[in-house]
C-alpha cells in the first residue's frame, strides 16, 4: 500500500518505554492472540432480541457513504452521536521510527474517512487517541498485556497497540504486509465508531443478563461488524488508488487467520463453537471483503442479518 507521504495523525499517544503497575482489568474489545470465552451473568434469551431491536434499526445503516463522501447525502447519525464528546490530548514525546509512522499515517486515513461520514451528517466525529506501548499498559479498561493482543477501550475512547503485535501477526499467525497490519488499526478503529453510535455501550450494559454462549453470539455480530467497518475504510483508500497488487489479499488473509476457529486450531488442536467470541475465518473475512466491495453502511448490518 502506498502510504508515505501522507498525512500523519497527531492523535499518538506514545508510552513506550514506561512502568505500568499492574491493576485489575475490565472487559475490552480486541483481536485476540489465543482462544477464550466471555465470563457473564445469567441468562436472557430476550435480551439478544432486545440488543438486535435496539442497535441500528437500520435507520444509521441507511447511510450511503458513498453519497457521504461525496460531499451530500444526508442521514439519521443526529440522534444516534452524543451532543459532546472529549478526548485527552496526547502528551509526551512520539518516536518517529517507520513503524509508528505508518501507523500515525493509516490512523490518519480513518480519521479522513469517518470524519466525513459524520460531517456529512452534522456532527463532529470525535477522533480516538492510539496509544503505543510496550509489554503492558493500564487503561481505563484496566491492566493489559501485550499478549491481549491490540485493544479498544471504550472507558476512555483510545486504541492501544504494541508494535511487537505486527511480528506476531506475520510470525506466528501467517499474516504479513502492511494492509494486514493496517487491517488490525482499522478493525480497532471500528470499535471506536462503534462505541460513538451506541453499538459497544448497549451490548456491554445487556451481556451482564446473557449466558456465556448468547453473549458470545452477540460479540461475535459486534466483533464482525467492526471488520465489515474497516473494510469500508479499505473501500474508499483503494478508491484513491493507494493500494497494490497483493494488499487486499494481505488483508483477508489476517481475517482468515485470526478467525476464532483458525486459533483455536492453532491453540488447541480443536474448536469449540459455543466459545467463538469474534467470528470464525470465513464470517471475518466475508465481512471485511463485504465492506471492502460495497464501502456501503447498509452492508454492514450484522444484527438483523445472518453471519
Amino acid at each position: 500500500m502506498r502510504w508515505e507521504g501522507r498525512r500523519q495523525s497527531t492523535n499518538i499517544q506514545d508510552m513506550r518505554g514506561t512502568r505500568t503497575r499492574r491493576t485489575s482489568a475490565r472487559p475490552r474489545v480486541r483481536i485476540p492472540s489465543t482462544g477464550r470465552t466471555v465470563r457473564t451473568g445469567g441468562g436472557g434469551i430476550g435480551g439478544i432480541v432486545i440488543l438486535v431491536i435496539l442497535f441500528f434499526g437500520l435507520r444509521f445503516l441507511g447511510i450511503d457513504p458513498l453519497a457521504i463522501l461525496a460531499g451530500g447525502g444526508s442521514g439519521s447519525l443526529d440522534q444516534m452521536l452524543p451532543r459532546t464528546q472529549t478526548t485527552q490530548a496526547p502528551t509526551g514525546t512520539t518516536r518517529n521510527d517507520e513503524m509508528t509512522q505508518f501507523v500515525a499515517t493509516v490512523l490518519a486515513e480513518t480519521e479522513d474517512v469517518w470524519g466525513g461520514v459524520f460531517e456529512a451528517n452534522g456532527k463532529k466525529y470525535p477522533e480516538p487517541i492510539l496509544v503505543l506501548f510496550e509489554g503492558q499498559v493500564r487503561s481505563a479498561c484496566g491492566f493489559a498485556s501485550a499478549a491481549s493482543g491490540p485493544f479498544y477501550c471504550p472507558g476512555d475512547n483510545k486504541l492501544y497497540l504494541d508494535l511487537d503485535f505486527f511480528d506476531e501477526l506475520a510470525r506466528r499467525f501467517k499474516a504479513s504486509g502492511d494492509f494486514a497490519q493496517a487491517y488490525v488499526v482499522a478493525h480497532e478503529v471500528g470499535h471506536h465508531v462503534q462505541n460513538i453510535i451506541g453499538v459497544l455501550p448497549e451490548f456491554n450494559r445487556l451481556r451482564r443478563t446473557m449466558s456465556a454462549a448468547e453473549a458470545n453470539a452477540m460479540s461475535v455480530r459486534v466483533e464482525l461488524q467492526a471488520d465489515c467497518f474497516a473494510g469500508i475504510w479499505g473501500h474508499y483508500y483503494a478508491k484513491e488508488g493507494l493500494l497494490e497488487q497483493g494488499d487486499l489479499e494481505e488483508a483477508l488473509n489476517a481475517a482468515t487467520q485470526i478467525g476464532d476457529d483458525a486459533i483455536q486450531r492453532r491453540t488447541q488442536g480443536y474448536v469449540v463453537p459455543e466459545s467463538f467470541n469474534h467470528g470464525t475465518s470465513a464470517q471475518r473475512r466475508e465481512w471485511f471483503n463485504r465492506g471492502f466491495q460495497s464501502g456501503k453502511l447498509t452492508d454492514c448490518d450484522t444484527f438483523n442479518n445472518p453471519v
